[in-house]
């Protein structure tokens, strides 16, 4: 597994390196790549353990969506709108993120202090394994800069896939 802090140093290069590569992959796009994706997902989950890493957490936010804001409001007691005014804001795409990262909800030891209330992108990231590639390929690009596993399954990909 590549070390994090490689990729946070690398992270420009490493999403221009793969971007090129999953926009020659998108104009050849193999019949099954999806199917491929989850089983390689599944492969490489297998041997990475994500509280080791927690890399995600350090270093990106989820988008929050209304149902996530209503649910963690509701775990902290509190109303979505203190909610929001004290974790979140709007960022330049109209999405709702968080203000700091690290995220204020990981532990010293990489847990999620909110894992049963968590938001719908942090329980489905990488989403290597839930979107489909077509509809996910910046995301799947930014996040083989961030994620170790992706940035595995892309060079697994990058190695069948030589254009």
């Amino acid at each position: 597994m590549i070390d994090p802090a490689e990729l946070n140093r690398k992270q420009k290069a490493i999403e221009a390196e793969n971007g090129k590569f999953y926009r020659r992959l998108k104009k050849r796009f193999p019949p099954n790549i999806d199917e491929e994706l989850i089983e390689l997902d599944a492969r490489v989950f297998s041997r990475i353990d994500c509280l080791a890493c927690a890399n995600c957490c350090k270093t990106i936010s989820p988008v929050f969506k209304e149902r996530d804001i209503t649910r963690l409001a509701t775990h902290f007691k509190v109303r979505p709108a203190i909610f929001t005014d004290k974790y979140l804001y709007m960022d330049e795409d109209g999405d709702y993120v968080l203000k700091t990262t690290p995220c204020p909800f990981l532990l010293a030891d990489n847990k999620c202090s909110v894992y049963e209330h968590r938001p719908f992108a942090c329980r489905s990231y990488p989403h290597t394994a839930t979107l489909p590639l077509k509809k996910s390929l910046e995301l799947t690009i930014k996040n083989s800069a961030v994620c170790p596993a992706v940035y595995e399954i892309t060079t697994i990909l990058k190695k069948k896939y030589q254009f």
